[in-house]
């Protein structure tokens, strides 16, 4: 397996990056058991999401003239219920906020009551009845750190739609991450996430490339520039010209 590792100076930036590994490293199979059976994705074997100041905005990516935006901030506003709370909507087998509602209350008042120095403030996401979803939670856990006075959250997800899911996902966790961070009296952190499962539908897949700014990819061949390092400010970085083949 090849665990990507990707650096980003915030959200919008982590997905470009994102999008850009997908198309270009992603294992093609056809799916054989949940969402979308039968149709066709690229998903990387794993990645590592290292987002250094993930509450710049927008919060939501910014894409070019003529490509569909993946989410927008109306949106990601009417999923913080879903995410941090336990009411459910007619037909909807679960929300993540049915887990994390009490979670996240708990977690606030252990910091405050007993210091920042413990590795218990973690939020689970599921129980040992998911399994028997038709769809289980994508997302299955929150990590949490404070260090040097910010809160820095950890976030797993076992599959992760890059497209229709990563940008809501992800400006939904750095809203609770912030409202977290104010309830407990600190700054806000870093995010880091993680997937085994990170993917992209055949259906996004071209306009994933326009996206991305990728339109030499459909010629076999592509000139792409990736970030190596970022300076732990998130105010510069260097990057490198690189040929890649189509896979």
């Amino acid at each position: 397996m090849e665990i990507i590792n990707i650096k980003a100076r915030d959200l919008s930036e982590a997905w470009f990056l994102c999008l850009r590994e997908v198309l270009t490293k992603g294992r093609e199979y056809t799916i054989t058991r949940g969402s979308y059976l039968g149709q066709t994705r690229k998903e990387l074997d794993f990645v590592i999401v290292h987002i250094k100041n993930p509450g710049t905005k927008p919060l939501v990516p910014d894409v070019p003239l003529g490509v569909p935006a993946p989410s927008t901030m109306e949106y990601v506003e009417n999923y913080l219920p879903y995410l941090m709370t336990s009411h459910k909507q007619v037909g909807e087998q679960y929300t993540y906020g049915q887990y994390l509602e009490r979670q996240i209350a708990e977690v606030i008042k252990m910091y405050k009551k007993d210091g920042y120095n413990t590795n218990q403030a973690y939020m689970a996401v599921g129980d040992e009845k998911s399994i028997d979803l038709s769809d289980p939670p994508c997302l299955r856990g929150i990590d949490t750190r404070i260090m040097e006075g910010c809160l820095h959250f950890f976030v797993y997800f076992r599959s992760w739609d890059l497209w229709a899911g990563f940008p809501s996902n992800l400006a939904g966790i750095q809203l609770l991450k912030e409202y977290m961070a104010s309830e407990i009296g600190v700054q806000d952190g870093e995010l880091i996430a993680m997937s085994k499962g990170l993917h992209l539908y055949k259906y996004a897949w071209e306009q994933a490339q326009a996206g991305a700014r990728m339109d030499k990819l459909r010629t076999g061949q592509l000139e792409l520039e990736f970030p190596l390092s970022l300076d732990w400010d998130g105010t510069s970085i260097k990057k490198v010209k690189t040929n890649r083949k189509r896979r």
